[in-house]
């Protein structure tokens, strides 16, 4: 255990995390050369697309330093604001993190939001600044930053480029000197903290371990505390980063352990291992992630209502913050009622359904959560449009407020007070900061943030200089009102939003706008409304596509002309009459995006 240490790398999204990553991979000749590529602990290829990290993956690794090999578990882990539930459970998980900051841009909220969580747990903070190869990098600025918020002296800070591999091998090495070897006793009964888990057809489930105390060995006779569920270890090993068979994993490792349990609602997050018929108290679990976005899910072949919730299930295995329940909805057929962390992580379910699983699905518009306290005061959470009651039945209704922090520099300050008066807010504080930043804190409606899709406005605004954090704060009272989106005609209740009332004119508008770009052309005219109790607020019409049916008529009576058109006109006012749209999955995740 003296030779053995576990850390994380944390950091605001996209300042190299997996590109540092990378180069100790290469410096501890973990993967060979041959099958080495870029970000290469980010798995999936939505992770490689989008250039971020989604999930948190571990991966073991050995290096010699003096007459020891040291065993170094590494978990690299997301940065993105809808992603910091991940961060929060590998930091429970290690001794130490490497604290990156990006020398173009600097510190920024994610930089501090997910230092405050390092703390929390105690851990040895390695700051590290990286890019310093870059023509832009403000690197002495950054340093003077960065020991001041740590409160440490400059030279106590790596300057470094993952890229390059620049004082990479330093950094490992301080990691090895820093860091402590972790405690605990192998042998003592064991007790082991579930972290993540994976389905596998074969194996069951496989769950992803902190080894707290104690050993395991495959054979073993195991049991889930909180679950009550037996099992037996099919297989233990490390993560290199595929799963590596060892003979046992003992206290202070992080391995895996395949439980052979196929039903994925016995293994969760949190859970702890024991041996069977051995009396140990459970480890301190991890808090609950709260879902602040909902939307409904449906299959758009109801036979597929079955392979959705396997999905559901098999992705809530390696994402604990999705939750779902089943609903059914007129004009929808059966679905599921989903929870997320924000838009992002949203877009990223339904995407890996419809990819890993081949689904193709109805989305309904993302809502956040709304109280609403009816005439007879009773009191219910709304989650999605589709529960809205009636206006009439309403006394009072209230939405989260949240703290939003930004930073950015002084440069970009005037479009962004220019984006935060297009949203709801009331600010609290601006304060000048060194090195020509400046923080920004408001109090705004959730729904400002999630559903204008805040986020992605001031990447662009501020040519992604700029970050953001938010916090609840506590419920308070507004107006508001469901917004119905008709086409010919009928109501389409996966396209229904909750809107602020002095808002609904506008959102209307914008949605059946958006709706008109984005929509496929029929052979018939297709009116698109926007209603809110009956009362049509906004319109728009995408024309029918045309054919010229009388292009091989040369010449002649134009009776036959005439003819020949009204037959068409015929044809397409029966079409329309009898014409369902069929919404494509991509026109609801445009619809997502604001």
């Amino acid at each position: 255990m003296e030779n053995l240490r576990n850390f994380c790398i944390i950091s605001h999204v996209n300042h190299g995390k997996s590109t540092l990553s990378d180069r100790f991979l290469e410096i501890t000749q973990t993967i060979p050369k041959e099958k080495m590529r870029e970000q290469f602990l980010n798995l999936m290829d939505l992770e490689r697309e989008k250039g971020i990290t989604i999930k948190m993956q571990p991966v073991r690794m050995e290096y010699a330093l003096g007459p020891n090999t040291y065993h170094l578990n590494l978990i690299d882990t997301p940065g993105h604001v809808d992603f910091s539930y991940e961060v929060s459970k590998s930091l429970a998980a290690v001794e130490g993190a490497i604290l990156l900051v990006d020398a173009t841009k600097g510190i920024q909220a994610q930089t501090l939001a997910n230092l405050e969580l390092a703390k929390k747990q105690n851990l040895v903070i390695i700051p590290a600044i990286n890019k310093i190869d870059m023509p832009q990098a403000r690197t002495e600025e950054t340093k003077k930053d960065l020991s001041h918020l740590l409160n440490i002296s400059p030279e106590e800070i790596f300057l470094i480029s993952a890229k390059l591999g620049t004082n990479v091998k330093e950094l490992l090495e301080t990691v090895i000197e820093k860091v402590p070897p972790p405690k605990g006793d192998k042998e003592k009964p064991l007790r082991a903290l579930i972290f993540s888990s994976k389905y596998d057809a074969f194996k069951g489930i496989i769950a992803y371990v902190r080894v707290v105390e104690g050993k395991i060995k495959a054979q073993d006779k195991i049991y889930l505390i909180q679950s009550a569920t037996r099992g037996e270890a099919k297989e233990v090993g490390f993560f290199k980063p595929e799963f590596k068979p060892t003979p046992e994993v003992i206290a202070g490792e992080i391995g895996y352990i395949a439980t052979g349990i196929k039903e994925p609602e016995k293994i969760r997050v949190g859970d702890t291992i024991s041996l069977l018929n051995s009396e140990v108290e459970p480890l301190p679990g991890y808090e609950e992630p709260k879902p602040m976005v909902f939307l409904s899910i449906y299959p758009e072949n109801a036979d597929n209502l079955d392979l959705l919730k396997d999905s559901l299930e098999k992705l809530q295995l390696l994402d604990t913050a999705l939750i779902f329940k089943p609903e059914l909805k007129e004009g929808l057929g059966r679905g599921f009622q989903c929870g997320f962390l924000g838009l992002l992580h949203a877009e990223i379910i339904s995407e890996r359904l419809r990819r890993e699983f081949g689904l193709e699905l109805v989305l309904s518009t993302p809502s956040v959560i709304y109280k609403v306290i009816k005439n007879d005061n009773k009191e219910i959470m709304v989650y999605t449009a589709s529960n809205w009651p009636n206006s009439s039945e309403i006394k009072e209704a209230k939405e989260l407020w949240a703290k939003l922090q930004i930073l950015t520099p002084i440069d970009y300050l005037g479009g962004i007070s220019q984006l935060l008066e297009t949203i709801e807010s009331k600010n609290i504080k601006t304060d000048y900061l060194a090195s020509g930043k400046t923080e920004l804190i408001y109090e705004v409606p959730l729904r400002e943030i999630i559903n204008k899709n805040f986020y992605d406005k001031l990447k662009s605004v501020s040519r992604g200089f700029a970050s953001m954090n938010y916090e609840i704060l506590d419920w308070r009272e507004g107006s508001f009102v469901k917004l119905d989106i008709l086409l010919l005609a009928k109501k389409e209740e996966a396209l229904s939003k909750i809107v602020s009332e002095k808002e609904a004119y506008s959102e209307g508008k914008k949605a059946v706008e958006k709706l008109k770009e984005n929509l496929p052309p029929q052979l018939f005219a297709v009116p698109i409304q926007a209603a809110i109790n009956g009362k049509i607020i906004a319109r728009a019409t995408i024309k029918a596509m045309r054919r010229d049916v009388i292009a091989p008529l040369y010449g002649g009576d134009y009776t036959r002309k005439r003819k020949l058109l009204e037959i068409q006109k015929k044809g397409k006012k029966e079409l329309k009459e009898r014409g369902r749209i069929q919404i494509p999955s991509k026109v609801f995740i445009e619809m997502f995006r604001g």
